[in-house]
């Protein structure tokens, strides 16, 4: 199922400042299934707004927002060339304070608007929303299902990183217990920030929390696979995550995303 879409940039009034922000959904007057998508470290950019347009298509409301607002508008740092690694170090420096700004505690309280904003829209259905994030963003979704149970019905992951590290707070498998939505997890499996060891740990927090999850390994899949305007990219795991994100979403909203 696609439709065509309303797609729009618009400004969040968040306490520590204003998140500009994709919005789109599908252009027929009516209410969709509500989902937050957080942005991989590379920020807003004219690919997120494909991948946001491709979902808001498939009959859902999506909110992508700039998540590094503290530091400025989209794009808080250009993004790099793909083949020049000293760019890309260059990037990830230039970065690094704005990840630092953006601690576990404003993430949760950012997280928090962002759902309201979705939820109080005239062109979402009243009742639970999802959430999606890819790369850092993740482990932002996973973390936003596990602080707002009431609120979020089901969580995907698409190659986040450091889902299972005990020596960070932020790591949503510490979480586990206070998960009540669906997940969905997609690793890949040359990955340096998600490693084998910390795929069994994950899952076995989540086993031990009775969590219903699914988690998969894609096949010949780098970190940053589903990134088109990255070196990571993989059509063939794009296009599977598509299938497995719609599955997921249809599978909690079948009697509204119809």
């Amino acid at each position: 199922m696609t439709s065509p879409v309303t797609f729009e940039q618009i400004d969040l009034s968040l306490p520590d400042g204003t998140a500009d922000s994709y919005f789109a959904h599908p252009d027929d007057g009516a209410r969709h299934p509500g989902v937050l998508f957080f942005m991989d470290a590379y920020g807003l950019r004219p690919w997120l707004r494909k991948m946001v347009e491709t979902i808001a298509a498939h009959g859902y409301t999506v909110l992508a927002p700039n998540i590094f607002y503290r530091s400025g508008r989209a794009p808080v740092v250009p993004m790099p060339d793909r083949s020049d690694p000293e760019a890309h170090a260059a990037f990830f420096a230039a970065l690094g304070p704005m990840r630092a700004a953006l601690t576990p505690e404003k993430a949760i309280e950012d997280a928090n608007a962002y759902l309201d904003r979705l939820a109080t829209s005239e062109v979402v259905t009243p009742g639970l929303l999802a959430t999606t994030g890819y790369c850092m963003g993740g482990r932002l979704a996973l973390r936003t299902a596990a602080a707002f149970g009431g609120q979020v019905a089901a969580a995907a992951s698409f190659h986040g990183g450091y889902l299972a590290a005990d020596d960070r707070s932020d790591s949503p498998h510490h979480a586990a217990a206070s998960m009540t939505a669906e997940l969905f997890i997609a690793h890949a499996d040359q990955d340096g920030s998600m490693p084998p060891d910390q795929i069994e740990r994950l899952e076995a927090a989540l086993d031990t929390a009775n969590v219903r999850y699914t988690s998969v390994v894609y096949p010949d899949a780098p970190h940053s696979f589903t990134m088109r305007d990255t070196a990571a990219f993989r059509e063939d795991a794009y296009e599977r995550h598509l299938r497995d994100l719609f599955a997921l979403l249809d599978r909690t909203f079948r009697t509204t995303a119809e």
